[in-house]
Order: C-alpha cells, then sequence, then structure tokens
C-alpha cells in the first residue's frame, strides 16, 4: 500500500508534533502536551515468516515529557524532552521513518533520527519444485532462472528522517507486493 498520512502537530502553546504516517497506519495526532505516535507498518510472510515493516517515526515534544513512540515496523522512537538526544533512527531494512527530535524550550534543541534503510525480497518456485528466495539490502540485479514464469515480491522503501527539534516523526517508506 501507499503510505498513510502523518498526525497533525498540536498548535496551542504544547508545541507537540505528530506521527509519521506508516505504510498500515496513519500517525497519530499530537494532542494537548502529547505528542503523536508513529503509524503502524504492514505485515508480509514473503521471507518465511511475519515481518512487519515500514512503521512511522514518533512526534517530538518541546514543552513536555510525552514523546511519541514509533510505530511496529521499525519506526524510531521520538527523542527525550528536556534532552541534546536525537530522535531514533528507523530500524535498517524495514524503511521504518526516524522519530523526531525533541529538546526543551529555551534550553535545547535536538536532531530527528534517520530513517531506516529499505529491502527488497522476491521469491519463486524453480522448475524441480525447489522454493527460493532473494533477499536485497542494498543494490543489486536478478534475471529470472529459465522455467520460472511467476515471481512474489515485496519492495520497501528507505524511510524519511525525523524532524529536528519540536517537529514530526518521518513517514515510513513506500510498501509494495505481488
Amino acid at each position: 500500500g501507499q503510505g498513510s498520512a502523518g498526525g497533525n502537530a498540536d498548535a496551542s502553546s504544547t508545541r507537540a508534533g505528530g506521527g509519521g504516517g506508516g505504510a498500515g497506519a496513519a500517525g497519530g495526532l499530537a494532542t494537548g502536551p502529547s505528542a503523536g505516535n508513529g503509524g503502524n507498518g504492514l505485515a508480509s510472510t514473503i521471507s518465511g515468516s511475519s515481518v512487519t515493516r515500514a512503521g512511522g517515526g514518533g512526534g517530538g515534544n518541546h514543552q513536555g515529557p510525552s514523546v511519541g513512540t514509533g510505530g511496529t515496523g521499525g519506526g524510531g522512537n521520538a527523542g527525550p524532552y528536556g534532552s541534546t538526544t536525537a530522535g531514533d533512527n528507523g530500524v535498517v531494512n524495514t524503511g521504518g521513518g526516524g522519530g523526531a527530535g525533541s529538546g526543551e524550550a529555551g534550553v535545547s534543541n535536538a536532531n530527528g533520527g534517520a530513517g531506516g534503510s529499505g529491502i527488497v525480497i522476491l521469491k519463486y518456485l524453480v522448475p524441480v519444485g525447489t522454493t527460493v528466495t532473494h533477499i536485497y539490502k542494498g543494490s543489486g540485479s536478478w534475471t529470472a532462472p529459465e522455467g520460472v514464469t511467476s515471481v512474489d515480491w515485496l519492495v520497501v522503501a528507505g524511510g524519511g528522517g525525523g524532524a529536528h527539534d519540536i517537529g514530526g516523526g518521518a513517514g515510513a517508506g513506500g510498501f509494495r507486493t505481488g
């Protein structure tokens, strides 16, 4: 599926950011003093077991301790309130969005976390009846072996980086399967 919407920031003086959208759910809204959580990703069993990928990053908070958590599927948590500690990076090979920085008004600022790298998985049956799975965690190429007529596939793009300071969590990478 395509990505889901990110959550809205709280426009009041609480200065909390919304969560980043995940592949399976929208990011959480910031409400009052609480930042929004990242939206959840989607699960796939193409690798042989159920793995959730493409979760959104958690929103930052500049006025209070309630920061957003990353969505299931590799989304990074927002950095802690009152600290220069950056938001967590999205988990590698999941396409999870990075968590936002939080900081504290007039005291400290913090960077957002980097987005998690993506992944490509191909699975097919060769004519002798054996199932083959290829997992690409970087660049690569593939040519279908002779006799292969159908391929199951999953492509998850890398997630976005979280916003600096009181921003929103980053959106997850795109999640496509067929």
